[in-house]
């Protein structure tokens, strides 16, 4: 018998072909890597943040919008209502009993000494509505600035449509006066006109309209436009008053802020 001839195993030149084993190791995965979501979460936040303190802000504008048209609604009523007018008030009379200056000799200064009669009219012009007023402090300045006399007036109610009229005495007694202060005053003694005074009240007011009562609040009064004439003797000297104007400011305080 003839022998049979097998082909050889190993082709292209004696390459060998291995066959992958059953128990070799799987190829290794490539780790997967997610995008993290931390960006978009953040920007999400602070979207979220933005949007809430633009409408908080439209809300609180709103709001005081609101309060504002409100404020508005009733001062507008109240005004067409009552018809709210300014007290006002003017000098009567004003008589220089007693105003001397003299000479210390033991340290050497200037001494003022003063008594003023004052008679004001104060007026309230209004139907509905009544004042109650606080102590006045009157305060009187020669030249504007320098102080000659002050006193006080015990506070009072002025109803609607009624005149007050109120009698007080202003004096000081042995102040000491600054140089400046007494040139000043010593130039003023010798006009022929009388010497220039300004007047100055000061006190708190609480205002009734019906059932509405508003909180009390400053008032300042200004009287300008007085010449007083020296005393002679005994005889007081009567303040020229024709040309007395009195100004009359309202102060009210906001959060600590007058305005």
């Amino acid at each position: 018998m003839s022998e049979r001839v097998y082909p050889s195993a190993r082709p292209n030149g004696g390459a060998t072909l291995q066959q992958p084993s059953q128990f070799a190791p799987p190829p290794k995965p490539h780790p997967y890597r997610p995008t993290p979501a931390y960006h978009a979460g953040h920007d999400r936040r602070r979207c979220n943040f933005r949007r809430c303190f633009f409408l908080t802000c439209c809300w609180f504008l709103l709001f005081l919008i609101f309060i504002l048209l409100l404020s508005c609604i009733a001062s507008a009523a109240i005004y067409f209502l009552y018809n709210p007018k300014r007290p006002t008030f003017s000098i009567s009379s004003l008589k220089l009993s007693q105003l001397n200056l003299s000479n210390s000799g033991l340290d050497d200064s200037t001494r003022l000494t003063t008594k003023f009669n004052l008679t004001l009219s104060c007026k309230n012009p209004n139907k509905k509505i009544i004042f109650h007023y606080d102590t006045i402090t009157i305060k009187s300045f020669a030249n504007e600035h320098v102080l000659v006399a002050n006193g006080t007036f015990p506070g009072f109610t002025s109803v609607e449509n009624n005149v007050t009229t109120i009698h007080t005495t202003l004096s000081m007694v042995n102040q000491v006066l600054d140089p400046e202060s007494v040139t000043s005053l010593r130039s003023d003694l010798k006009k022929k006109i009388g010497v220039p005074i300004k007047l100055v009240l000061e006190t708190k007011v609480k205002v009734k309209m019906d059932k509405i009562k508003v909180k009390k609040f400053d008032i300042v009064v200004t009287c300008r436009g007085i010449y007083g004439q020296m005393p002679k003797g005994k005889i007081a000297g009567i303040a020229t008053i024709t040309k007395a104007k009195c100004k009359v400011d309202p102060k009210f305080k906001i959060w600590k802020v007058t305005f």
